[in-house]
């Protein structure tokens, strides 16, 4: 039997002498992803099983997670990630118990006989106060707090943190559970928990109640929670645009229950505009789920969280949520189409918030589309690339990144680079080709290389351009004799297609290195609609 060593005992040296961070409850520092451990690297998460207690009197959980793991080859040390706030009473790999340490964040558990290749299942039993959110959802961990009747309101946000905030899991966004989720959740029966999924089965007794919720498909482990509330659950079938029939379930406060019609009327009508653009409801086998939160929306697969504000903005005739429907666009861009690493986060923020764009040309037209197109464009910061690298963290990406509105921005130009005809149906070939969806992950090659092949161009320098620096098209305008003019591209790096208002209206022309000659009785203005990020400079 060949072993992995990797490392392995001098990595529990060094981690046995650490101080054990999060003392204190301060998961602050921890960011999820980053350069994948080459004990996890062995590892092909399968399937979890959770459950839990939670008493949220002493705002605590106990119980078990059971992780379904193939390994690529034989190892002596299995790799897990746990925050160090819970005690860990025991861990057993495929029903026997083995050693272990608990540091820094990690469960370290190592055999002298060695695992072998192939399934092993690995039962950690533990119990602990998980951390407390401090700003959810973008500092995750629980928040624990009460609806207006003063009814227990639990939350959980981990995507900057990982599941590892309450359940030992591979916390690296390149592995998802293929084989789905089992979750067991007790609570006070006088409450009700939301989740992942189908709900499976309510086993009620001695005043708790035990919610059984089950997927089967691939989910990222920051999406695999529960919250817990005094909800009622409203429904109404909607049909896809492949004629499944899947529910709309509605976790609303009781207190709030009057609001629930209205919002899975807009919940539908958002859908409709979703799958024009991206294909059919990624998870039409279970459920459109929406659950009320005391934070920010999130996009938690089948169970996108919503604020819990029933407000809506008005675009052209029709009443629009913007927390309601970009968390509900990441059920194609997040949830179906995966990053492999966070350093390609862009891929799903910024095509979820560009998705919000085609919504308002569906509701309010050009100018509507034209709007936020042009709030995003002045939203940009530019301090960060949007792609710095590869293997990054979540903070890393995250933090001073335009992600969001830049990366829809930069759809915006794509599509006015190749035209109509061929963005949209690639965009849509992007969300449904399972080359790139479900058990697949993507980057933000894989989506250059697929628009490259579509449009017969070699994007690569437009997307390097505008991923990979803050720099933006730069352009002067010189008057060279009576009514001309001539335009320069003063960082060419390819050739692009460009409007220029003159005299005569707009005129489409393609720049490169070499420039061009203009002629009109007034100044010429460049890109005067606004397909690209640029700046002119006026010479004299």
């Amino acid at each position: 039997m060949r072993i992995v060593k990797s490392f392995v005992f001098s990595f529990l040296f060094m981690v046995v002498n650490l101080v054990a961070i999060g003392q204190n409850r301060d998961i602050s520092n921890l960011s999820s992803g980053g350069k994948l451990n080459p004990i996890q690297a062995n590892m092909d998460i399968r399937h979890y099983t959770i459950s839990l207690d939670v008493d949220i009197s002493k705002e605590s959980i106990r119980g078990f997670t059971e992780v379904d793991i193939l390994l690529a080859n034989a190892a002596d040390t299995l790799l897990l990630d746990l925050v160090n706030f819970f005690d860990v009473s025991s861990i057993a790999v495929n029903g026997t118990n083995q050693k272990f340490i608990h540091r820094d964040n990690k469960l370290i558990i190592v055999s002298e006989k060695g695992f072998q290749k192939g399934k092993v299942t690995v039962r950690v039993n533990y119990s602990g106060q998980p951390p407390v959110a401090v700003k959810p959802p973008w500092t995750g961990g629980f928040t624990l707090t009460k609806d207006r009747s003063g009814n227990p309101w639990v939350a959980i946000n981990c995507q900057k943190e990982g599941g590892r905030v309450y359940f030992p899991c591979k916390d690296h966004p390149s592995d998802e559970p293929n084989e789905g989720v089992d979750m067991y959740i007790n609570v006070p029966d006088t409450l009700v928990v939301s989740g992942p999924g189908l709900l499976q089965k309510v086993t009620k007794r001695k005043r708790t109640a035990t919610y059984h919720w089950k997927t089967q498909y691939t989910i990222s482990n920051y999406c695999i929670l529960f919250n817990i509330g005094k909800y009622s659950v409203v429904q109404k079938d909607f049909t896809t645009i492949n004629n499944n029939v899947v529910p709309i379930v509605f976790y609303v406060l009781e207190e709030d229950k009057m609001h629930a019609d209205k919002l899975i009327e807009v919940k539908a009508r958002d859908t409709r505009i979703l799958e024009k653009y991206f294909g059919e409801y990624p998870w039409y086998k279970e459920k459109i789920g929406i659950c009320a939160v005391p934070n920010s929306g999130m996009e938690h697969q089948t169970n996108i969280t919503f604020q819990n504000k029933f407000e809506y903005t008005r675009i052209g005739e029709q009443d629009y949520s913007a927390n309601l429907f970009h968390e509900y666009a990441h059920e194609w861009w997040a949830n179906k189409v995966t990053n492999k690493d966070w350093a390609h986060m862009w891929i799903q923020e910024g095509i979820g918030t560009y998705a919000e764009a085609l919504a308002h040309y569906d509701l309010g037209g050009q100018a509507a589309y034209d709007k936020i197109i042009s709030a995003h464009r002045r939203s940009i910061r530019y301090k960060k690339p949007m792609v710095g690298g590869e293997e990054l963290s979540e903070d890393e990406t995250y933090a001073f990144t335009d992600i969001y509105t830049k990366g829809s921005f930069f759809m915006h130009s794509l599509r006015f680079l190749i035209g109509d005809e061929i963005f949209l149906p690639t965009l849509k070939k992007l969300a449904t080709d399972p080359a790139y969806t479900y058990d697949n992950f993507v980057t933000t090659n894989d989506v250059e290389a697929l628009f490259s092949k579509a449009s017969g161009k070699d994007l690569k320098p437009f997307f390097d351009f505008f991923m990979k620096t803050t720099d933006v098209l730069d352009f002067s305008v010189k008057e060279t004799g009576y009514q001309q003019y001539t335009v320069k591209f003063n960082n060419c790096f390819m050739q692009l297609p460009i409007q220029i208002t003159t005299s005569n209206g707009i005129e489409k022309h393609v720049i490169g290195k070499d420039g061009l000659k203009i002629q009109s009785s007034t100044p010429p203005q460049i890109d005067a609609n606004g397909y690209y990020l640029k700046k002119i400079t006026m010479l004299p």
